[in-house]
């Protein structure tokens, strides 16, 4: 059983008791050695010793050395440390200020981001309530709540927070919002009842409260059941601290390329240094020749160009409204094949709305006017004027803003949109008594002077459940006269009610009575009685109309969205089937039902659900280490405090913006700006791109650095001086960075998002990559080889090895071009169509070629001036690697493994 299955949050006294609402409120006072007069003083003081502080407690951090010597046990650092060392010993200290600048550049970019923990517990800690009303001694008095300890009576209110976990002893009208914690957009009733059964998911736990929730109307009395780390809030930042962070699939990729660069270093290195020591060369000759070998065999600039490309790749993301906030998200969201997304907030607008209306025996869209309908005048009244939400300035085009219960807003919403305004309404019908809502009686009613224009002096206005309203009803207004309520009527009512709730949608029925004065005694049998029912209204929180299409493309690319929810289960299924999330209710699970599946069986059956409703945060953890065990890369979008642990998991955690947070952009890797699922596309679609683009450039540094190796192997078996050390570390310095950094910013090919996600399990080296490298650097080599030969029996020796110098570096900025596809011709991609790669061939050409151009390099570099002849045979073998390439991909495209 997990932490937070385990009912850690139901006592600091005994762990093994029942959860607290399966108690009743008398027993769960005795059990906490409370009453409903509270603790004493000094009882207080006595327990805050015994459990401390109702704060979150931050997990002791490390020191920034400690962190910092941490970033350097990566196998890729400790070979670019050894080749700094490599290239101090040659003398060349500007490679070796180079290579020791990316390794400190790398270290500090990692500290930065190994801190985020920490962030997210700070956020938590802030959401608490600072300050709470409790009984102490039979007063009411108000402390810190900090100071809360089990057991403490807390008053609640309408616009408190929540300030610790607590078990409710009396409720009055009063509900709480808990969409942070439990991902339900609606507030909760909160009512006083024991529940029947212990493993009740957070968001049915009626009777219960939970930190950092909100009341949103009406009040309560709780007593204090949990505090600090033994809250809901408390036990999620528990999950950030324990969770850690994983290697990233191009962190794995990029340590097993250090793996085979270590491999090939020694063995290639011990080779040769015993080839030649055979053939009779002096020990140090051989020993600076294995060490230029080593050097050329480590892409030292890998780590800062694939740094820099994912850099590249954040800004334009950023420009897009996708935030990241670590550098390897942008790979792993490339690669993801499953998107796990909170309902509320991030798929659906978090706003209820009206969509229905039934005035009349008439079912309409929202959009349409009522106005047409016989009986609307009352319809909106009611709906406007029997309602406590407020019309305010607000940042809506109209200029419009709401205060209350979402619901009720909603209502006035849509009552202001069909022409009738609240604030006009309660001016001309003002408030003159009420019945405010019960979550017994299911109603509100309210009274209002109708003299104005009305015959009647005073009107009775209801709303409430359909079957509890209607059973009040004696008559039905139809084409704008009242009828008598027949039970034709009521069977058509009851359908429409059912069509409705079949939609789940969340409906309410509405009703009013005129009368000639206020009644006598203001109870519900005295006024909710022989009312007039007028019609319904159905609600929900809406998909973002935008959400469909971006659900749509995510299939295509073979990218599965699964929604994860605190709803109910008709809700949520009914959201996702119209999103095409799922296409009926076989593939929708809830939290109680999960509860009931072993993690083995689960593992198995993760495949079977898209729609999760009414989980707890312990069940989306569930949920994305399922599919993580299947050898899934998983992202989990959220905006709750209960998303973070899933958040955290995942392999990729994507926090909203605009609501989200701030525990759960804390914990996330990407942040939406917009809020927007559709934003997950261009991000997905921008991190296939980076993806492959650092593939091309892993490609081309390393059929580069392959070439180099073989043709300073073959050299040396042959007993050939080709190239000295200075030569390798300068084509090294000038033909690897810029093409490998303009190779990053190759364009997306058009058919990018219409592929499958590469696998995790999936090698660097494959799809080409591997066999790409090992011919195109056999090649290389080759031509390389065929140049100082050439110049080596028709020229003299410093001729010889000048042209292979010329001919290693020109040909390393030709094969750039090589790689931008693996499959398509370059011819057909546009030769010169990356401006960006045109530029770096430029500059990195004239820096191998000015080496022998101007005298005092000469002399630097020990070359020698060529002519025109000698330029023509480097150029040409330069240039014949294209032609090699194309022929070997016109082979592929034939034979049908270009798909």
């Amino acid at each position: 059983m997990t932490v937070l299955e385990n009912e850690q949050s139901h006592s600091q006294q005994d762990q093994s008791i029942q959860p607290y609402h399966t108690w009743s409120t008398s027993d769960t006072l005795d059990h906490l050695g409370s009453s409903e007069q509270g603790l004493s003083t000094a009882e207080a003081a006595n327990r805050i010793s015994k459990y401390g502080k109702n704060a979150l407690q931050e997990q002791e951090g490390k020191s920034i050395i400690a962190k910092l010597l941490a970033q350097f046990k990566d196998v890729m650092i400790v070979i670019l440390l050894a080749a700094a060392l490599i290239s101090g010993i040659l003398g060349e200290w500007t490679d070796a200020f180079i290579i020791l600048f990316v390794v400190v550049l790398n270290a500090v970019l990692g500290v930065i981001q190994e801190n985020k923990a920490e962030q997210a517990l700070a956020a938590l800690k802030q959401m608490s309530s600072p300050n709470a009303q409790v009984r102490r001694g039979g007063e009411t008095i108000t402390i810190r709540a900090e100071d809360l300890v089990p057991g403490d009576i807390v008053l609640l209110e309408a616009g408190n927070v929540i300030p610790a976990d607590i078990r409710i002893l009396e409720s009055a009208s009063l509900k709480i919002e808990e969409a942070a914690l439990t991902g339900e957009s609606v507030p909760v009733e909160k009512d006083v009842e024991p529940l029947d059964k212990a493993d009740v998911v957070i968001g049915d736990r009626k009777n219960m409260a939970y930190m950092s929730s909100n009341v949103s109307y009406g009040r309560g009395v709780g007593v204090v059941t949990g505090t600090g780390a033994n809250t809901e809030v408390g036990k999620i930042a528990g999950f950030i601290t324990q969770e850690e962070d994983e290697v990233t699939p191009l962190q794995k990729k990029l340590n097993e390329l250090g793996k085979y660069f270590t491999i090939i270093i020694v063995v290639v290195a011990v080779i040769i240094f015993v080839v030649g020591y055979m053939q009779g060369r002096e020990l140090l000759d051989m020993l600076l020749t294995s060490i230029s070998l080593a050097v050329a065999a480590i892409p030292e600039g890998l780590p800062a160009i694939v740094t820099i490309i994912l850099a590249l790749g954040v800004q334009k993301m950023a420009k897009r409204k996708a935030i990241i906030r670590k550098l390897p998200a942008v790979e792993t969201l490339g690669s993801t094949e499953i998107i796990c997304s909170d309902k509320t907030g991030t798929l659906t607008q978090n706003k209820m709305t009206v969509l229905q209306a039934y005035v009349g025996d008439v079912m309409q869209p929202s959009q349409d006017p009522v106005q047409q309908l016989a009986g609307h005048e009352v319809f909106l009244q009611v709906m406007a004027l029997c309602n406590d939400s407020k019309i305010t300035s607000g940042d809506r085009a109209d200029g419009i803003g709401f205060i209350g219960d979402p619901t009720e807003t909603a209502l006035v919403d849509f009552a202001l949109k069909q022409s009738f305004d609240k604030r006009d309404g309660e001016s001309r019908y003002p408030r003159r008594a009420e019945l405010p809502f019960d979550s017994e009686r299911k109603l509100m009613t309210t009274i209002h002077d109708m003299t104005a224009d009305h015959a009647q002096p005073y009107r009775v206005m209801t709303k409430g459940a359909p079957d509890v309203l209607l059973e009040r009803c004696s008559g039905i207004l139809r084409d704008g006269s009242i009828e008598p309520m027949s039970d034709a009527h009521r069977t058509a009512v009851a359908a429409a009610n059912k069509a409705l709730a079949d939609k789940a949608l969340r409906v309410l029925a509405l009703a009013y009575r005129d009368c000639e004065s206020l009644p006598e005694q203001l109870t519900p049998d005295a006024v909710e009685r022989d009312l007039v029912f007028i019609g319904l209204v159905g609600m929900i929180d809406p998909p973002r109309e935008e959400v469909k299409e971006a659900v749509r493309v995510c299939k295509a690319a073979g990218i599965r969205p699964v929604m994860i929810t605190g709803d109910h289960r008709d809700t949520a299924a009914a959201i996702a089937k119209e999103l095409n999330i799922i296409q009926d209710d076989s593939g929708v699970l809830t939290g109680s039902e999960l509860n009931k599946i072993s993690e083995k069986d689960f593992e198995q059956k993760v495949t079977e659900y898209s729609v999760y409703a009414r989980v707890s945060p312990e069940h989306k953890v569930r949920i994305v280490q399922a599919w993580k065990k299947r050898g899934k890369i998983v992202a989990m979008t959220g905006d709750g405090v209960n998303d973070a642990p899933a958040l955290k998991t995942s392999d990729i955690g994507v926090g909203m913006g605009i609501t989200g947070t701030d525990v759960s952009r804390g914990v996330s890797d990407m942040v939406l700006a917009d809020d927007n699922f559709s934003t997950i596309v261009v991000a997905v679609e921008e991190g296939r791109k980076v993806y492959s683009n650092i593939r091309k450039t892993i490609q081309f540094l390393l059929s580069a650095n392959l070439g180099e190796v073989i043709t300073l192997f073959i050299a040396t078996m042959l007993n050939w001086k080709i190239l000295f050390p200075i030569h390798i570390l300068w084509i090294n310095l000038v033909t690897d960075t810029l093409p490998a950094l303009a190779l990053g910013l190759e364009k997306a090919e058009a058919d990018i998002m219409k592929r499958p996600p590469r696998k995790s399990s999936e090698s660097v080296f494959a799809d080409g990559v591997g066999s790409g490298i090992i011919y195109q650097g056999l090649m290389e080599a080759a031509l390389t080889l065929f140049a100082y030969y050439w110049g080596h029996t028709h020229y003299a020796e410093d001729i010889a090895v000048t042209m292979a110098f010329a001919t290693l570096g020109l040909i390393q900025l030709t094969h750039s071009f090589n790689v931008r596809s693996n499959r398509k011709s370059l011819f057909t991609i546009g030769f010169f169509s990356n401006k960006y790669l045109n530029g770096a061939a430029i500059v990195s050409g004239l820096l191998v070629v000015l080496v022998i151009l101007l005298p005092f390099m000469n002399e630097l570099f020990d070359v020698v001036p060529l002519n025109g002849e000698q330029w023509l045979i480097v150029i040409a073998c330069a240039v014949a690697i294209i032609p090699i390439v194309e022929i070997v991909k016109l082979i592929v495209r034939a034979t049908g493994r270009d798909s």
